[in-house]
């Protein structure tokens, strides 16, 4: 299990007072070094939600350097009570701690100097008018990816009830169906509406519950319709749905539905989206443990931070009140153990999450009180602790004024 963050004004932070394990099943083997390039390259994942563009580029990181599985990453921000510095600092330590050989992050946080900070948003203003925006997703919406190694673990049912009790706890979400071939998100939502453009020819996402869905369910007629889609057509439609879908700019949260496995949707993802994280989902038994312990292997190699594991079907009670554990015990324990990640939660089996899913009516939202409800509830307050939405003031936002008074008072 990860440890607590602790952090000193101007200080350093690091992950706990025990090191976080790496899985002894990487591939080939560890790699025998990690080098300030690697730790660059996993930085260029951790983006300003304000300025939209990475702390490497912006200048923001003073210094890298690495010594016995321990990486220590300098970032100047550009005040030293930067609203958004929790997010910063946990967000370096996800993706650094995630490249395989490092154990442990820390960072040490200095303020920028008026010269540094003059040079930031002179930095800001070339890279705004020279890149467009990469996809629709605003910078300050936390994407979560909802993953798992094999189908028929309950991936989908997890996503569509985290994002109804992330929508009742009053944020804005958005859910993207990326299970290209197996879409089933708007079946389980009760939604059948088709997609539809905006004036700017950007699609619009359907709307249940308050919550913004886009899946490929949506433009076909038929729910029996097979999708006959090459590799490259599915990473095609992912880009698609994050280019050219008007998300809100407003979103707290966009959660994604992942495909199980390890292929090209997947890495998609990892390109498109450098700010996402992964939860993985896996069931109890040891051979669903293994299996979805390559996910997180494909993850921490495309440089996505796993936040935590959801073990589903997690034992069943029947009304008698005798307990069975029909898909074995401890999977989900041993793989966070064995990652150094969190245990999110553990979802039983209930009918009632079958039964809701195909009528469209989600267990968190019709039976809120069962088991597996609240079970769902629990673990979505979790992923608000481990992914606190964005602050809605940032630190950028503010020297960004700053600086055009400044600029103004001289002409």
């Amino acid at each position: 299990m990860v440890g607590e963050m602790h952090c000193n004004e101007l200080g350093s932070l690091s992950i706990g007072s025990s090191p976080v394990r790496r899985p002894h099943h990487y591939g080939d083997g560890m790699p025998a070094d990690v080098t300030v390039a690697d730790v660059e390259s996993a930085l260029r994942g951790v983006v300003d939600p304000e300025l939209g563009a990475d702390v490497v580029d912006l200048g923001m990181v003073s210094n890298i350097s690495i010594s016995d599985g321990v990486a220590t990453v300098g970032i100047a921000l550009t005040i030293a009570a930067c609203p958004m510095r929790d997010q910063i600092e946990g967000d370096v330590i996800r993706k650094v701690t995630a490249i395989p050989g490092i154990e442990r992050t820390e960072v040490t946080v200095t303020a920028m100097t008026e010269r540094q900070r003059s040079e930031l948003m002179s930095v800001a203003r070339r890279m705004a008018r020279e890149n467009s925006a990469s996809t629709m997703v605003n910078p300050l919406t936390r994407v979560i990816a909802i993953g798992s190694g094999k189908g028929g673990v309950g991936k989908s049912s997890i996503t569509v009830n985290l994002a109804i009790a992330l929508r009742s706890a009053g944020f804005e979400v958005g859910l993207l169906d990326a299970d290209i071939w197996g879409f089933s998100i708007p079946r389980m939502l009760g939604l059948n509406t088709r997609l539809e453009a905006d004036d700017d020819r950007k699609i619009l996402p359907g709307l249940a519950g308050g919550i913004h869905v886009v899946s490929t369910g949506l433009l076909m007629d038929d729910e029996e319709t097979a999708l006959m889609w090459r590799g490259l057509m599915l990473s095609k439609a992912v880009e698609q749905f994050l280019h050219d879908v008007a998300w809100p700019a407003d979103l707290d949260y966009l959660l994604i539905d992942m495909p199980p496995g390890t292929g090209d949707v997947q890495m998609a993802l990892a390109r498109l989206l450098p700010q996402a994280e992964m939860v993985v989902v896996t069931t109890p038994q040891k051979a669903a443990q293994k299996v979805a312990a390559r996910v997180a292997d494909m993850a921490r190699r495309s440089f996505l931070p796993v936040v935590g594991i959801i073990e589903n079907m997690s034992g069943f009670t029947a009304d008698d009140g005798t307990h069975y554990e029909l898909f074995g015990s401890g999977g989900g324990t041993e793989l966070a153990a064995d990652l150094g990640v969190p245990l999110i939660g553990q979802i039983p089996l209930d009918p009632l999450v079958v039964g809701g899913g195909d009528e469209g009516k989600p267990v968190v939202e019709a039976h809120p009180d069962s088991p597996s409800g609240s079970a769902l509830m629990a673990v979505a307050a979790r992923l608000v602790e481990l992914v606190p939405p964005a602050a809605d003031e940032t630190c950028t936002a503010r020297i960004a004024v700053l600086m055009d008074q400044l600029e103004s008072a001289k002409q």
